[in-house]
C-alpha cells in the first residue's frame, strides 16, 4: 500500500456543521455492509446525539481529509472493564470511501484512535467486524490487533429491550 506524505491527510474532530457529512459517512457504510435496511440515523438524531443539549458526552467522532476532500469516519467512545477497572475505547464505526482507499486513510485514522486511546489512560482499543469482512480482519491484524474468538456479541433492540425493560 503506497503511503504518500501525512501532509496530504488531515484528521480533525467532527464540529455540529458535519452532521450532514457524518450521516453521508454513514449511509456509505451501512450501504456497504449490506445493512441499509436497518440505517434509522438522520441528520437531525446525528446532531443531537453527538453535539446536542441531549448529546451522548462519551460519544464522539473524527473525520480524515485526504487533499482537503472528506475522504473517512470514525464514531468511538469509552466503554469499561471491569477486569482492567479503567475505561478502554470502543470503536464503532470507521469507513474509508472506496475511491480514498489505499492511501494509508485508515491506518493513519486508526493510529490517531490508538494514540487518543494511550493519552487516555485505555489499556484496551476494541471494535467488532462483520463475519464476512475478511478484508478488514486481516487489515486489522496487520496493525496488531487481535481476534476474540471466546467472545459473542449479544444485543437487544425494539421489541425484546421493550419488553425486557417493562420488567423493571
Amino acid at each position: 500500500m503506497p503511503h504518500e506524505p501525512k501532509v496530504d491527510l488531515r484528521i480533525r474532530p467532527a464540529t455540529e456543521a458535519d452532521a450532514p457529512l457524518l450521516l453521508e459517512f454513514i449511509r456509505a457504510i451501512a450501504e456497504y455492509e449490506k445493512l441499509s435496511d436497518q440505517m434509522e440515523a438522520t441528520e437531525a438524531s446525528v446532531r443531537e446525539s453527538l453535539f446536542g443539549d441531549n448529546r451522548h458526552a462519551a460519544v464522539e467522532a473524527r473525520i480524515a481529509e485526504w487533499r482537503g476532500e472528506p475522504a473517512a469516519f470514525a464514531v468511538y467512545f469509552h466503554n469499561y472493564s471491569t477486569f482492567t477497572g479503567r475505561a478502554g475505547l470502543y470503536l464503532e464505526d470507521l469507513f474509508v470511501k472506496p475511491e480514498f482507499r489505499r492511501h494509508g486513510i485508515g491506518q493513519q485514522l486508526l493510529a490517531h484512535l490508538a494514540k487518543i486511546a494511550v493519552d487516555r489512560g485505555c489499556p484496551r482499543f476494541e471494535w467488532v467486524v462483520l463475519d464476512w469482512n475478511q478484508s478488514a480482519a486481516d487489515f486489522y491484524e496487520t496493525l496488531g490487533a487481535e481476534q476474540m474468538s471466546d467472545w459473542r456479541l449479544f444485543r437487544m433492540s425494539g421489541e425484546a429491550l421493550e419488553k425486557l425493560a417493562a420488567r423493571a
